[in-house]
């Protein structure tokens, strides 16, 4: 039986550009769906199960990083790859705060977002949950669960629990996990992250055998 053939999602602004990506990518061998504007992408994103998105960071109704928080609060697991034409450090950490899987600057080489992407469809393809003990984060849900008993956590909850799992035992510094929780250049309170860590202790209590958030004096919290 033939594979299903990849959907991508393209939004971009550009027209020239919109559509060169469509031709292109179906000359590849990819099904291809391409928008304007955020807004459209919202909209439609219901209606569709795209297997990676190419988002455009500079649209003209909102910022791509934006959407693409929006799209992950909504449960679309899919990979993303970004497009910009900004190249600095503080822009590509915020696009991958966001969400996102791939930064790719302009101008680049058609060949190479085809790589990528292809890269980026096959990883998507696979369970990219997190299993520590028995509880299993799910990033297309935002669920923390251990066997049938489930909690829905918000995006930046899942982040910094998503961060402190993958380390479990270890201490993860305050730093570390504000880096993981928030956006790149969000204004983070103090006490901030300490509500959040509040929050999900209270939801991990009631799944039975799911680990504890344990606070390190003077580092951090540590999953155990």
């Amino acid at each position: 039986m033939a594979e299903p053939t990849p959907l991508i999602l393209v939004l971009e602004d550009d027209p020239d550009l919109r559509s060169l990506l469509r031709r292109g990518l179906r000359e590849e061998g990819f099904a291809v769906e391409a928008m304007a504007t955020a807004a459209e992408l919202l909209d439609r994103i219901s209606a569709l199960d795209p297997d990676a998105l190419v988002v455009d960071i500079g649209l003209p109704d909102a910022d791509g990083r934006d959407v693409v928080q929006a799209l992950r609060a909504r449960g679309v697991g899919a990979p993303v790859m970004f497009l910009t034409a900004r190249d600095a450090l503080p822009d590509r950490l915020a696009g991958f705060a966001a969400g996102g899987d791939d930064y790719l600057t302009k101008p680049y080489a058609f060949a190479e977002l085809v790589a990528r992407l292809r890269a980026l469809v096959r990883r998507g393809g696979a369970d990219v949950a997190l299993l520590v003990g028995e509880m299993r984060l799910d990033p297309a849900t935002h669920n923390a669960s251990v066997r049938a008993a489930a909690v829905a956590l918000t995006p930046t909850e899942f982040r910094v629990l998503a961060r402190l799992a993958a380390t479990p035992g270890a201490a993860v510094r305050r730093q570390d996990l504000v880096r993981a929780g928030w956006p790149y250049g969000a204004i983070v309170h103090e006490n901030t992250l300490d509500v959040c860590i509040r929050r999900i202790r209270r939801k991990l209590t009631t799944l039975e055998g799911a680990p504890e958030v344990v606070t390190v004096h003077g580092v951090g919290y540590s999953l155990r």
